[in-house]
């Protein structure tokens, strides 16, 4: 029998997940804010639901990719105003929530669902929109083992590689971990590139130098900043598409909170906050809603040459 799944939140990255559902044989049930996304989800094969609401109806699996916590705990959760959604999920649905918002929030919608009669494992995603439209995410998972379990088919239709992270809200901890990581890559990258630059090397030679060398990197090798080096990457389309400025910010956000609350040290993740918050108010031009690589622009400007 077709599993139905209801996915809500149909941005740059939900739009090829839930259409590659579609291709795994999921019986998808679409629900975004925006008509256009909805459109393009319409086109892959997913039936389009006016509300959230009657999207979950009958439904065997529940995702969500939204922008933050808030919206998250808004939409399962509700508030003073309106109802949440776990009052119409069926009972023993499995939701998963692959927004990377804090621990803390998916610890609540945890709860509430569970006390609902509800499954909830939260599985924030990594890899970026050509992943997402390739089928070949990376899943961190946080939950019971025996609802990770049930998430596999899903998660293994939209992805390469599905982890099990730990408990409720585990998902959301090894998903801040990686993209500070991957904001301090970045900007070390970029800044090397704009180096080697400004002192009149080819960014194309230099990229293959470092790439056989002991500064290779994930930035470098699969997303590098520098315009031209890289065709098919965000760069070489004045850093259109792919992960916000914006959104970078608001894990590097995350992972501050993180950091403040088991009283960690980060100061690179601090650094690359600052450093990413700088790219975005460095010119008249915004700079926000760029990819994240653009931090290249930020060196450029800066450089003096």
């Amino acid at each position: 029998m077709t599993k139905k799944v209801a996915f809500i939140g149909l941005g740059n990255m939900g739009s090829g997940m839930a259409i590659n559902l579609v291709k795994g044989g999921f019986n998808v049930h679409a629900y975004d804010l925006s008509q256009t996304a909805l459109a393009n989800a319409k086109k892959g094969g997913c039936t389009i639901s006016e509300t959230a609401d009657e999207a979950v109806i009958d439904s065997d699996y529940v995702i969500s990719m939204l922008p933050n916590g808030a919206i998250v705990e808004n939409l399962f959760i509700g508030d003073s105003t309106t109802n949440g959604l776990i009052n119409n999920i069926p009972k023993n649905a499995l939701i998963i929530d692959c927004s990377t918002i804090a621990p803390e929030n998916s610890r609540r919608v945890g709860i509430a669902a569970k006390a609902a009669g509800i499954r909830f494992v939260d599985a924030p995603v990594s890899g970026g929109v050509a992943a997402a439209n390739a089928g070949t995410l990376a899943f961190m998972v946080g939950g019971e083992e025996a609802d990770f379990t049930s998430s596999q088919s899903v998660l293994n239709t939209m992805g390469a590689n599905v982890f099990h992270a730990g408990d409720l809200g585990a998902g959301q901890t090894a998903k801040i971990c990686n993209n500070m990581l991957l904001a301090i890559h970045m900007a070390g990258t970029a800044e090397a590139l704009q180096l080697g630059v400004d002192n009149g090397l080819d960014p194309v030679v230099l990229s293959d130098i470092m790439l056989k060398s002991s500064g290779c990197n994930w930035s470098l090798e699969k997303y590098n900043p520098m315009p031209g080096v890289m065709p098919t990457v965000p760069s070489s389309n004045n850093y259109q598409g792919g992960f916000m400025v914006d959104l970078m910010l608001k894990d590097l956000g995350l992972a501050m909170e993180a950091s403040i609350n088991s009283r960690s040290s980060i100061p690179m993740g601090s650094t690359a906050r600052n450093l990413f918050n700088l790219h975005k108010n460095s010119s008249g031009e915004e700079q926000g809603t760029k990819d994240f690589s653009s931090i290249q622009r930020f060196y450029s400007k800066t450089s003096g040459i």
